[in-house]
């Protein structure tokens, strides 16, 4: 079995492959930003059910930083590079948001090949593949990348896309021996840990609370925490996986009222206050003059895309759980958790 470092193993995925590294025999090392995090990212593997123990040391770095990284990669085989900056609001400048993602993938990178790692699988996203780009018929998939100047592309999915290709740049030009794989999920779902997790679970958080009125004209994808993490397992071992990108999605795209109705018809009770009236575009659109939060997601407002997950499958015997159950076990989890409004920790859905 190898150590392997997992980046950021406070987040939502990076939680969830620690404990599937841990499952596996692997001896694991993650970074937080702030030590005082560890009995935190503990916690949420206990609630994973695993008792991390001595399996599992922690190492303070900071993507923005030099300091920590040597320390952090040395001795492991593999490095899981999934930290990622993902703020819930628009920063003022989008370097805010694209420095740290670039700098920080190629700090990584480097501290790796450095340190004389096998391979890094570095955790990018759909937002680098799906966008900026005519609306296509065809699925999309790993030859498709977002144009980053292209119209309506969001400071997150430019940040991502820019992050990405300096990364395979680095690779093919300074990586030396070191190996790569990325990994690109669409909207991540599934069991949260704790009240670190993706911004995919907090439209299931707001559908659940009542705090959306309605669902905008949106379609995304939709991929379960379990598998996101298991893919990322079978790209850091897999010699088929060396310099290759995975999109990592379950079934169909979805619409947010197609989530909303999987929530009303799984959830019973818990799910009185979601909302099933869909929103005509131009009330969407005089909301974002109040809600920057809402400007966001205009560009993409009634655009159907889908994307496929053939070559996870075919390259790496990858077998995701369906839509409906990431979104179903995400929800029951806000609840056990007491995540939601009103509700008491521990509750289940009837």
């Amino acid at each position: 079995m190898s150590t392997v470092l997992v980046t950021g193993g406070s987040g939502f995925i990076g939680a969830h492959s620690i404990l599937q590294l841990l499952a596996a025999g692997h001896q694991v090392k993650t970074t937080v930003r702030n030590l005082k995090r560890e009995s935190e990212v503990r916690a949420m593997l206990k609630e994973g059910g695993t008792d991390a123990g001595d399996r599992l040391s922690f190492v303070a770095a900071d993507l923005e930083s030099d300091a920590g990284w040597p320390q952090a990669v040395a001795g492991c085989e593999y490095v899981l590079h999934v930290a990622s900056p993902f703020p819930p609001n628009l920063p003022k400048d989008e370097n805010e948001l694209i420095v740290p993602a670039r700098e920080g993938s190629l700090r990584v990178l480097r501290a790796a090949r450095d340190a004389g790692v096998k391979r890094v699988v570095l955790t990018s996203s759909f937002a680098a593949i799906g966008y900026g780009q005519k609306p296509q018929k065809t699925p999309f998939d790993e030859t498709n990348w977002t144009n980053p100047n292209g119209e309506g592309v969001a400071p997150y999915t430019k940040s991502k896309t820019i992050a990405e290709r300096a990364a395979w740049d680095f690779i093919a030009k300074e990586g030396g021996a070191l190996e790569l794989s990325v990994v690109n999920p669409v909207g991540v779902f599934g069991p949260v840990l704790g009240t670190d997790y993706s911004t995919s679970i907090l439209i299931v958080q707001r559908m659940m609370d009542g705090a959306i009125p309605g669902m905008p004209q949106m379609y995304f994808g939709a991929v379960d925490v379990r598998d996101v993490a298991d893919l990322h397992i079978r790209a850091m071992t897999n010699p088929a996986a060396k310099g290759e990108r995975f999109l990592a999605v379950a079934g169909d795209f979805m619409s947010l009222l197609d989530i909303a109705h999987v929530l009303k018809s799984r959830m019973g009770a818990s799910a009185k206050k979601v909302p099933t009236r869909e929103l005509p575009n131009w009330l969407v659109r005089l909301a974002a003059l109040r809600d920057p939060a809402i400007k966001q997601i205009l560009p993409e407002l009634g655009k159907k895309k889908n994307a496929t997950n053939e070559k996870a499958r075919r390259l790496l015997g990858w077998t995701p759980r369906s839509n409906e159950e990431s979104i179903v076990t995400a929800a029951e989890s806000l609840i056990r958790l007491g995540l939601l409004k009103n509700s008491p920790k521990g509750a289940a859905a009837h």
